[in-house]
């Protein structure tokens, strides 16, 4: 467990790396059988086929470490696409925020059932939006009704045209800008009623942690979680729009415009905050999972509260927990993940129940003018997180 609650626990971070580094690398000390490196590749080359620019997974067993590539992760150069490359992960930083905030309840320091109000006050009001009512679980499992920031293209106009890309690429946002505008709309639904994913649920939490911690949320994450598990290849970003090297470029296809993929790799993380502005590689991501799941980073009580889902209406089978979710598995049972989207780069994870099996793929590409060709790469990388997962070998 890792902990920095108080003065006489501040060396824990320091002692529990190596604990923690050398109880997850031994996870991944050999070679997964051949027949599941070779479906691993196969699926890969599926991804890409299906529309993905360049797609990398790595794939942690029992047995050792796979890892599989296809297509480029530069187009101009025609570089190939590597399981070493940093792309930008989106949303999965949820589960990173989730976890330091679970781990603030775990010192006491707050409860899930705090009113939003209570740590930032007349924040989110007006149009409806009351954070009187609005509890910190809620923000965290997308139930709280408070409208999703990244709807906003007068807001964020580098989301929704190349134009908007180019002209807003390096611009710097505040967390309290994003939440002003969001509650500048009624809410979705009445706080505790519904489900719908929201951003501003997550630039919320990043402003809790630092109101309880009196340190920014970028700060406690990487003390909390990125230092002591080793995690080399992830960082957040803020106001740096360059990707440390080796990296894939992001190639976004927007719905308007129609003037094809754009070179979306220059990008400040800011208009993302707490809801996703990550920089990861595959492997780190299985990483945190592993260490998440077994229960090194959290108490028990806390992540059983993390655990805790409840349906997602619109897809059916899945549930959401608190910076986790569930997707059912063709071999029985279901896999805990969280995926990110950010511009020019899609990523999907999965790690079984017993953290025994961990998966991470990363693609440098999204299309929103051809739903068709994104919802089958999509469904490409979904198939091979379930092979992985299910341990299937090669097809013939």
């Amino acid at each position: 467990m890792i902990r920095r609650a108080t003065a006489a626990t501040a060396a824990a971070p320091a002692r529990a790396a190596t604990a923690v580094c050398l109880a997850v690398a031994a996870l991944v000390a050999a070679a997964p059988p051949p027949s599941h490196t070779a479906r691993l590749a196969q699926d890969a080359e599926a991804v890409h086929r299906a529309g993905a620019v360049g797609v990398a997974a790595v794939l942690d067993t029992p047995s050792g470490t796979a890892t599989a590539h296809s297509g480029a992760a530069d187009t101009r150069t025609g570089r190939p696409m590597r399981p070493d490359d940093h792309y930008r992960a989106g949303s999965t930083l949820k589960t990173f925020v989730a976890t330091v905030v679970l781990q603030l309840v775990g010192e006491g320091r707050l409860s899930l059932g705090d009113p939003v109000d209570r740590w930032l006050p007349g924040v989110v009001s007006g149009h409806g939006n009351d954070g009187r009512r609005i509890t910190v679980r809620m923000l965290l499992q997308h139930t709280s009704g408070v409208p999703n920031v990244t709807r906003l293209p007068e807001l964020l106009p580098a989301l929704y045209s190349a134009d908007g890309y180019y002209r807003n690429r390096f611009r710097h946002y505040t967390a309290e800008e994003l939440v002003a505008a969001a509650v500048r709309q009624a809410p979705d639904f009445e706080p505790g009623t519904g489900y719908r994913y929201s951003n501003t649920g997550y630039v919320l939490a990043g402003m809790i942690i630092e109101k309880v911690t009196g340190r920014g949320w970028r700060a406690e994450v990487r003390d909390r979680l990125i230092r002591p598990l080793g995690l080399t290849g992830t960082s957040l970003p803020g106001d740096a729009p360059v990707l440390p090297a080796p990296y894939a470029r992001g190639y976004h296809t927007y719905a308007e415009g129609g003037g094809g993929p754009v070179d979306t790799t220059l990008f400040n993380g800011t208009a993302a905050d707490a809801a996703g502005d990550l920089v990861t590689t595959p492997r780190d991501v299985n990483r945190l999972f592993t260490a998440l799941l077994t229960g090194r980073l959290l108490r028990p009580a806390e992540l059983d509260e993390m655990r805790r889902t409840v349906p997602m209406p619109e897809e059916p089978g899945r549930r959401v927990g608190l910076g986790l979710e569930t997707t059912p598995l063709s071999c029985g049972g279901f896999y805990w993940h969280h995926g990110g989207n950010a511009l020019g780069y899609s990523s999907e994870n999965g790690i079984t129940t017993d953290g025994r099996r961990a998966v991470t793929v990363a693609t440098n590409s999204f299309d929103e003018a051809d739903e068709g060709r994104q919802d089958a790469a999509d469904q490409a990388v979904k198939e091979l997180i379930d092979h992985a997962l299910c341990g299937r070998s090669a097809a013939p």
